[in-house]
Order: structure tokens, then sequence, then C-alpha cells
């Protein structure tokens, strides 16, 4: 063991609750804990991510990390901070989900070391499959009153909430299934400690329960809070939606994007839980923030940081390069250097223009281009004027010439001219 693990959390801002005893078991031995990720889709995103952080710091402070793929619950839905009833998955979405989510946890978790604390990854469905119903009502249902199981926050609000419409039987067997991994883990794997956000305090007791009835083991449980926004919004929503770590689902550029566009308050505590940058280096950069803020220093390292993680280094300056072309002095081959899907990304939203690809291989005069094939400019006279001004550049390059014609060679990728009025209009012209 190198850290207290609990000590870095706690700095983090990643503790929530605790089991007395945790903490000291700990400090005594490396021990080996795990958290769950139920496979509903096939990528995970970014409100996963604070539960794999704490598995990532666990084995960077020398305990063995267990990641759950819950292929049996998953088939079910935990109800847990849900106001409905999921949808089940086949088995074979299922499979799917899970080798994808294999994939992406590789980035996080050494799994290939010879390190006893090498991390491990585990399907839930491959201990449940065979267990009966009759033998799991006698062994595991018997152990568990009604009552407890209403107690728990997650079933409670399900009952009385506004729009109530109660919960199946399906769903109300969930946390005795989370419990029994818990128990089969700690037999099968020494796992003595569960964690995973705070709405799964209930589910992760009732398996500490569990084992202190199945087995007389001591088992232990921690939870991270819910990550928000400055502004009280959920964490890794967006207007399109949640950002995945599945490039096709989100690219990186998209996925720089959202870190570099934080808050500087969220940007504060979101370096602190989303990197593994030590506290002396994060204090530096706080301090260095709040003396120059518009540098909007923390933000462009939190956003490398997690794009390099998720991503790579090389995706990572790819996302630099096309933003500095949006906002920077970039050159034509910059341009260029942008696949068409980066590319389409960067300048979404900006104004779109179409022109015949039979117009373009014969040459089309500039100010008719500007002003008449489409309406960059209401007339000759003013894109004439701002031609003269140096004020116009067509793919990042200064148009001085009003006269000779724009052909095929001007496109970028064989489609595309951008135009740019100033420092901030810009305009597209697809060829087609």
């Amino acid at each position: 063991m190198t850290k207290n693990f609990v000590e870095e959390l706690r700095w983090r801002g990643m503790l929530q609750d605790i089991m007395p005893g945790t903490e000291e078991q700990l400090m005594k031995e490396s021990t080996t804990a795990y958290v769950g990720i139920d496979p509903t889709a096939d990528s995970l995103h970014i409100g996963h991510l604070c539960s794999i952080m704490m598995l990532r710091h666990l084995q960077r402070c020398g305990h063995k990390p267990i990641a759950l793929i819950g292929g049996a619950t998953g088939m079910i839905g935990d109800p847990s901070g849900k106001s409905a009833e999921r949808n089940l998955l086949t088995e074979e979405t299922l499979r799917h989900n899970v080798a994808a989510i294999r994939k992406q946890l590789e980035h996080f978790l050494d799994f290939n070391s010879d390190a006893p604390n090498a991390a491990e990854l585990v399907n839930n469905y491959d201990w449940m499959k065979d267990y009966t119903f009759l033998d799991f009502a006698r062994n595991v249902g018997k152990l568990i009153t009604v009552n407890y199981m209403m107690a728990k926050d997650s079933v409670k609000k399900r009952f009385n909430g506004e729009y109530s419409q109660g919960m199946s039987f399906t769903e109300f067997t969930y946390q005795l299934l989370q419990g029994y991994d818990f128990v089969y883990l700690n037999e099968h794997k020494n796992c003595k400690l569960q964690m995973g956000g705070s709405d799964q305090w209930g589910n992760i007791t009732t398996g500490t329960e569990l084992i202190k009835k199945m087995t007389g083991n001591d088992a232990y449980a921690l939870t991270c809070p819910l990550i928000t926004k400055s502004d009280g919004v959920k964490f890794g929503k967006t207007e399109s939606g949640n950002v995945w770590l599945d490039r096709n689902y989100t690219s990186p550029y998209r996925f720089y994007q959202f870190w570099l566009n934080v808050a500087d308050e969220d940007a504060k505590r979101y370096i602190k839980i989303f990197t593994s940058l030590e506290k002396e280096e994060i204090d530096a950069l706080i301090a260095e923030h709040d003396a120059a803020p518009h540098l909007r220093t923390l933000q462009k390292r939190l956003a490398k940081e997690v794009t390099c993680m998720v991503h790579s280094e090389a995706d990572y300056e790819a996302a630099v390069n096309a933003t500095n072309i949006l906002f920077g002095n970039a050159t034509k081959e910059a341009l260029e250097s942008l696949d068409e899907e980066t590319f389409l990304q960067v300048f979404e939203g900006v104004e779109q223009y179409e022109v015949s690809r039979e117009e373009m291989e014969q040459g089309i005069a500039p100010l008719d281009l500007l002003a008449e094939k489409t309406h960059i400019f209401p007339s000759k006279g003013e894109a004439r004027k701002m031609i003269q001004a140096n004020g116009l550049s067509m793919n990042k390059q200064k148009l001085t010439d009003p006269q000779t014609p724009i052909t095929m060679q001007a496109l970028i990728n064989n489609r595309y001219i951008l135009f740019q009025k100033g420092k901030k209009s810009y305009y597209l012209v697809i060829c087609k």
C-alpha cells in the first residue's frame, strides 16, 4: 500500500458515505474492492467515471480492484434513482454490451500486470445463470425481511413519488441480487469492500448484511457523491444527451470540448475527481487559474488529462488542433488535416450554402460566389470592400483578389470552402 485510499478520496471530494471500520481495514492490508456497472448500453458515459476513478485510485493506492459487469442484474434493471421501470435487455444485447465495456475499462485499470493487485473483470451472469429461483428464495430471500428492503430510499422513493406506479417484483428483488454479488465475491475473491455512487448505498449495505448472515465475515461499504454541475444540473448531460466514452457516440473533439467548457467552479472539483494528478499539482493549477481565470488554465489541463485517459494523446492533439482552427490563426493545411467528421463538428451551426460541382469545375468569380450564389454578402460592392480591406479569409488565408475565379482546387476534402468575415463570422460553402 502506497497511500491512504480513504484520505485520497476525501481530499478529492469523492467520499460521501463510509461504513465504520472501512478506513481501518484499508489501512491494515491490501484489500479487494469492487464497483458494479450495469451494461445497459455498449458504452460507458461520463456519469460512470466517478465510480471508475474510485477503482483507479484504489489500484494506485495498492489495493485490488474488481469491475463487476452486471450481465444478470442488467436483465432486471436497478430502481435506484429511477422514476420508471427500465426496458429489459436480451441476452445477445447484454453480451455485446459487456464486451464493449470491458474494452473501455482497460483505459483506466491495469488488468494485465503480474502484480497481486492487478484488476479483474467479472460478470455476475456467470454465477447467477444456473442459480434456480427456489434455491435463491431459500438461501438468500429468507435472510432479509421485506421491512428491511422497504426501508431503503431507492424503494421508498418509487412507492411514494408523486407519479409513482409502484415497483414490479422483478425490480424489488434487485437489491437482493446485488447483495448476493457481494456475498459471492467475498467468498470466491476475498472481496471485502463494495463501492459506488451514493444512490447505491441501500443496495451496498444489503450486501454487507447478507455477508454477515451467510458467512459471518466482515464487509465494508463506501460511496462517492453524485456529481452535479455548479448550477445544480445533472453532470454529464448536454443538449444532445450523454457524453459517451465511445468515440462513435461522442467524438474525441466533442468530448474534449465538454471538459474545456465547464465552469470555473466545476473545473476545480472535476480536476480532483476525474484525473490522477497529485494534490500539490492541482493546488498549484488552481492558484494559477485564480490569478488569470481568462486563460482557462484549469479547463485546458482537465480536458487534456481526461481526453488522453479516455482516448489517446493523438486524439487530444487533434482536438486541440481543431479547437485552434475555430478560435485561432490556423492554416489551410491545418483545415485539410481534419477528417471530415471532425471538420463538420468544428463548424456545426455555421451558416451553410451549396453550389454545384459543375459550376466549381468551370470556376466562379469570387464576387458572384459571395453575393449571388450565396448570401454571405448582401451585394458585390460590400464583398469587394471587405476583400480590399483585407477582412475576408478563404480557408484561413486572406482573399485579396476579387477577380480570379474560385475553382475545385480551393475545396477542402474535395467538398468544402470556409469563408471567414472578421474574427468570428464563419460561412461554409458545400460543393455538391
